[in-house]
């Protein structure tokens, strides 16, 4: 990897140069943001983010599938949650689900944000895919966004049948909050006797506010993500109610607190090398394992957070190949 070195000395690029990062990923870093996301002003932060999408989403080829925007009924007392309903057209029969649930550091993101990772999914798998527009936080901290989610897992199975879905292949999927989110709705439906989840896929999973972690303490200049990203990101999260690394955050807020992990779905954890969520998503997948959950994990050599964004990437397309071949056999479709 010391081509990977040198390019970055060459350049004199701000992010840390001591990482072995893949060289394909390395020829990227300059047009990445300095610092990562910033997530300290959320509405300015949200505004950027939204024009960046907007120009990844220009081209994206929408042929094949249906797409409906719907508001269904919140949480107890709580406003409507937007969802996203993608659909395969020409659909004549009963197809496994995937509830997925966007990442941003519980501060950003939207109905659009993750839009081409729902249209390949879709397009790929033959399946419906639900998305939730869960409210973000510092605006509505813990444990508003888990119940956005959660209303939207109870809203797909009571409506299975209009939706042509077969409420027994009901995934969830999520990436970075979006991985934490799904892993906490899996725990929420397992306490709650809630609806049933086959599978839960958690991608690269911010699951864990006491940020102890040797990876967490040791990348704290890493693209993308690092650990004053999640200083920030845990601080909204949880809000006025739970101080990030006190004795009594709940693990619904942080599943990585979860004492009992039995009795939930299968999962498949990924986790990338050079990300501060490195290890609490590894130990996490232990953990599960040693509960008696049937649990893949995969950590991606030479990668950061989100550096799945540079498709061109060899590693980000055995990422994308594997995430598809995962769920076909999760979700029990013909290869």
């Amino acid at each position: 990897m010391s081509d990977t070195n040198s390019y970055n000395n060459s350049h004199n690029n701000s992010h840390n140069n001591s990482y072995n990062f893949d060289p394909e990923l390395a020829a990227g870093l300059e047009f990445l943001p300095e610092g990562g996301l910033d997530l300290t002003n959320p509405e300015q932060t949200r505004a950027a983010f939204l024009d960046m999408i907007g120009q990844m989403n220009a081209g994206l080829d929408k042929s094949g599938i249906t797409m409906e925007d719907r508001n269904i009924p919140g949480p107890d007392g709580a406003p409507d949650v937007a969802i996203r309903i993608y659909t395969p057209q020409g659909l004549s029969t009963t197809v496994p689900c995937i509830l997925h649930i966007h990442g941003g550091g519980f501060v950003v993101g939207n109905l659009d944000s993750e839009l081409g990772s729902c249209l390949t999914l879709c397009r790929a798998l033959g399946v419906v895919i639900v998305s939730v527009d869960y409210r973000l936080s510092p605006e509505t901290p813990y444990p508003g966004g888990l119940e956005d989610c959660y209303a939207a897992l109870q809203w797909v199975h009571d409506n299975s049948g209009s939706l042509s879905i077969d409420p027994t292949r009901v995934a969830v999927l999520g990436m970075s909050a979006g991985g934490g989110l799904s892993a906490a709705t899996s725990l929420l439906a397992r306490d709650r006797g809630g609806p049933p989840i086959c599978f839960q896929y958690l991608g690269i999973p911010e699951i864990d506010d006491r940020l102890t972690t040797p990876s967490m303490q040791a990348f704290v200049d890493t693209p993308m993500w690092n650990r004053p990203n999640a200083e920030t990101s845990w601080d909204a999260y949880l809000g006025e109610h739970y101080t990030r690394g006190a004795d009594n955050v709940p693990y619904l807020a942080a599943p990585a607190r979860a004492e009992d992990l039995t009795d939930l779905p299968p999962a498949y954890v990924s986790t990338m090398e050079f990300d501060p969520l490195r290890d609490e998503g590894i130990e996490y997948a232990l953990r599960l394992l040693q509960a008696g959950v049937a649990t893949e994990l995969h950590s991606f050599a030479g990668t950061f957070h989100g550096s799945s964004l540079f498709t061109h990437a060899q590693v980000s397309q055995r990422e994308a190949q594997e995430q598809l071949a995962v769920l076909r056999r999760a979700l029990q479709l013909d290869a």
